[in-house]
């Protein structure tokens, strides 16, 4: 079959679209060298800020600052948005001593920015300026000045901020995630901060999901074969674990156990549940992720697991693969 021609455009569009990009990370590598002790001595303040981080801009720097905002108070900096707008018409009221005001603006020279200063300095409150002119009046007036001018914007006009912005970003993104190493930002802080959506579900651990107390299906070794099949019918999980006379785990029955084990017996009225179950079976820690229960799971082609810690055999729950259906982490 004929393959269909290249639309006459496509290569002029392309050819766009690599030179914005081109353009955008030249201006990442110029930032990336130019860092210096600045970016340094802002983290200082930030680590030693004992209130909020205060990010505030207008335009189009003020779209990117609630990005900036949103990803401090994600990884563990109290952060929010001001609109510098809206700053000199009240809310500048939300700045108390403690906080951290970061401003930016590409020019240096926003009017509705530079009208916050008075009441920061007043207040005593450390200013980072993230701006792209060292010699701008908001750089003079900071403590700290991160320089993120770049050799040209991708707009051909050279008007639409784009690649200012671009490295604006970048560059809280840089703060946020030196930070986040600095303060030792886990995975356990990470899933308190976000207890919703897909990070949330991705961040559940085991001992969130899984059955615990009475719910666990438990059977010693020379449990009979009709209680045993009382026990995983009453349990509902379609499983029992398989304890020793210490009450570790020694195995599992499974529905599958079940069948294979009627199947082979000459007589089922003397099978137990050492004879039924399969040994040695997987386990999970109760800390473990809960995308981790399913790997495994999807790795040895099972549908439960049940969960040891703190060094011992006893099992302390079990999850299926049907909690973690409804958890939504499949």
């Amino acid at each position: 079959m004929k393959g269909r021609s290249e639309h006459p455009l496509t290569r002029e569009r392309l050819a766009r679209a690599h030179r914005v990009l081109d353009i955008e990370r030249a201006a990442l590598g110029a930032l990336r060298d130019r860092l210096d002790a600045a970016f340094s001595r802002t983290l200082d303040h930030l680590l030693a800020c004992r209130g909020k981080v205060i990010v505030t801009g207008v335009g189009k720097s003020g779209i990117v600052c609630r990005k900036m905002a949103a990803t401090f108070a994600s990884t563990g900096t109290p952060a929010f948005f001001l609109h510098a707008g809206e700053g000199s018409h009240g809310d500048v009221g939300t700045l108390v001593r403690g906080d951290l005001l970061l401003a930016v603006s590409n020019s240096g020279e926003s009017q509705e920015v530079l009208a916050l200063l008075p009441a920061a300095r007043r207040l005593g409150i450390p200013l980072v300026a993230i701006c792209g002119n060292p010699s701008s009046t908001l750089a003079q007036a900071a403590d700290v000045v991160l320089d993120v001018s770049v050799p040209e914007e991708a707009c051909p006009l050279g008007l639409a901020p784009t690649a200012s912005t671009t490295a604006t970003m970048a560059l809280g993104d840089a703060l946020a995630i030196a930070l986040l190493e600095e303060r030792g930002f886990s995975t356990e802080d990470f899933a308190l901060l976000h207890p919703a959506g897909a990070i949330g579900r991705r961040l559940l651990r085991v001992e969130d999901l899984m059955h615990t107390g009475a719910e666990i299906p438990l059977v010693r070794e020379q449990t009979t074969l009709k209680d045993v099949l009382l026990e995983i019918t009453s349990k509902r999980l379609g499983v029992t674990a398989v304890l020793d006379a210490a009450g570790a785990l020694v195995g599992v029955v499974t529905d599958g156990d079940l069948r294979r084990g009627l199947e082979r017996a000459t007589d089922i009225r003397v099978l137990t549940a050492r004879e039924l179950m399969t040994t040695a079976p997987k386990t999970i820690g109760p800390k473990a992720l809960a995308a981790e229960a399913v790997a495994v799971m999807e790795r040895h082609a099972i549908t439960s697991l049940f969960v040891l810690g703190d060094g011992s055999r006893s099992p302390r729950g079990v999850i299926h693969l049907h909690d973690l259906l409804r958890a939504g982490v499949v």
